[in-house]
């Protein structure tokens, strides 16, 4: 039984017979071959032959993608458990202010006179 399934970079799929994801990360039509990528990293490269004679199924992302990167932190890729409630980030960005809200801020009665 061979594989109907293409190719599509960025798509994941799982080994019927293995159960292991993998992502296609390149295809290179040139030279023919398909490289893919577990979900702990480790890189492979197929011909378009051997992706035909795959047992394999579309499967849907994993949850944590980062199986991959190894043992980073969760502020290393840019996130962290702490996220702001969204009309908290709304007070922290300073709206348009005002010519006297602008005056009562400016310090020009603090400047030394000559």
């Amino acid at each position: 039984m061979s594989n109907r399934l293409p190719p599509i970079v960025g798509n994941w799929y799982s080994h019927r017979d293995k159960g292991e994801m993998f992502q296609v990360v390149a295809l290179d039509e040139d030279s023919g071959t398909v490289e893919i990528q577990g979900f702990e990293g480790d890189l492979d490269e197929l011909d378009f032959d051997e992706w035909v004679q795959l047992h394999v199924d579309a499967a849907e992302p994993p949850e944590d993608s980062s199986g991959a990167l190894g043992d980073m932190e969760p502020d290393e890729l840019g996130y962290t458990d702490l996220q702001l409630a969204p009309d908290a980030a709304e007070s922290l960005a300073p709206g348009p202010l005002t010519w006297e809200e602008i005056l009562e801020d400016d310090d020009l009665d603090e400047l030394p006179l000559h």
